[in-house]
């Protein structure tokens, strides 16, 4: 927490309650942050100012580009379509390995882009084609009223929305957020509490009680990326350990990435993942019984490939974010065996592609 002496702009916050020592506290995630007047959360969006819990934030992103879907990673919600992608900035975790920090840890609150209502952004979704809209970059709870008002705008209009996150959250308040969201990518970061408290500042349990939630009592999708980092939570035991939690309390049609790491942030001397060791990983998860297991941030066609569990058919086969063949009924059934694939589908035409596309959205949202 840290505080502020600028007079900040801001909508008002939900999920906090005042304390007796004239403080407030944020009940939006686990850091449970408590506030002075003028103090920035953890997050460093949310702030206290005049008594009361303000979101700093609202309105304002750091960008918007048309993505595959498949680059969440989502390999099961609607393949081959296109997705408009936006954050905001700050982050409620600390992760030493974060891939996006130049925005995540951003201070620099001037880098928003102003005029970002959500019903503009539904309208640009909708002007340039994408089936859905993502909360990513940063992590969308941190947002969560511009993201759940922005859900609204786009259902209105036909859109889907999507968060990537790492579920960092309580449970009162994801129980709202995950109402309003079509599908998420939840990253579960390691499975040892020690993994994060060292490299995420924040506890593992949340993390698997969020996921629980949101699979068994949300009818949003849901999907998990594993970055495996060398040295620190790509054990056999780890990935074994965290394959088999998934395969027991969510199921064995839960689809679960594990992705590579890349030097960055404050892991610059940590090696890259080499490609054996998703490969080896794909093959343990496979062991615990899951049916859908993907390798992420490398060519590899095998470790893209959605096969039928029950004949074995290859119905998508991907390099990357590349759909290379599509063999799935429009309801999503193998057309070998008929076999229902475990996701959200609709006829299929043509893939987007592995293109990334900024887009700027027009004056007044």
């Amino acid at each position: 927490m840290e505080g502020v002496t600028e007079r900040l702009s801001g909508t008002p916050a939900r999920w906090w309650h005042r304390l007796d020592d004239q403080r407030i506290q944020c009940d939006l995630c686990p850091r449970e942050c408590k506030l002075h007047e003028g103090q920035r959360a953890a997050c460093f969006v949310r702030a206290m100012q005049d008594g009361e819990l303000i979101l700093t934030t609202y309105g304002r992103s750091s960008g918007f580009c048309i993505d595959p879907i498949e680059k969440k990673p989502l390999n099961h919600f609607y393949p081959g379509s296109s997705i408009l992608s936006f954050g905001t900035a700050g982050c409620n975790l600390a992760c030493k390995f974060c891939q996006n920090w130049d925005i995540s840890k951003s201070r620099d609150m001037d880098r928003l882009m102003d005029d970002a209502t959500p019903e503009g952004i539904a309208r640009a979704a909708v002007h340039h084609g994408a089936a859905s809209v993502a909360f990513t970059y940063n992590d969308p709870i941190i947002f969560a009223e511009y993201a759940m008002d922005t859900a609204d705008a786009c259902h209105a209009v036909g859109v889907k929305t999507v968060a990537v996150t790492a579920g960092y959250m309580h449970l009162a308040p994801a129980r709202e957020f995950y109402s309003k969201m079509d599908a998420a990518n939840v990253d579960l970061k390691g499975f040892t509490d020690e993994f994060y408290y060292k490299l995420c500042g924040a506890r593992l349990q949340p993390v698997l009680n969020l996921l629980a939630m949101v699979h068994h009592e949300t009818g949003c999708w849901l999907e998990i990326t594993t970055l495996l980092i060398p040295g620190h939570n790509d054990s056999d035991l780890e990935i074994a350990d965290l394959s088999r939690w998934v395969e027991r309390e969510l199921g064995p049609d839960v689809p679960l990435h594990f992705t590579a790491f890349h030097p960055d942030y404050k892991m610059p001397a940590v090696p890259a993942t080499p490609p054996a060791t998703l490969t080896r990983a794909r093959k343990l998860a496979q062991d615990a019984g899951l049916n859908y297991v993907y390798t992420g941030n490398v060519h590899d066609t095998s470790g893209g490939t959605t096969l039928c569990p029950n004949c074995g058919h290859a119905t998508v086969v991907r390099d990357w974010y590349n759909i290379k063949h599509h063999d799935l009924t429009p309801q999503g059934a193998c057309p070998n065996c008929g076999t229902l694939i475990a996701g959200r589908f609709t006829k299929f035409e043509k893939a987007f592609g592995p293109r990334r596309i900024p887009v700027r959205l027009h004056a007044g949202g």
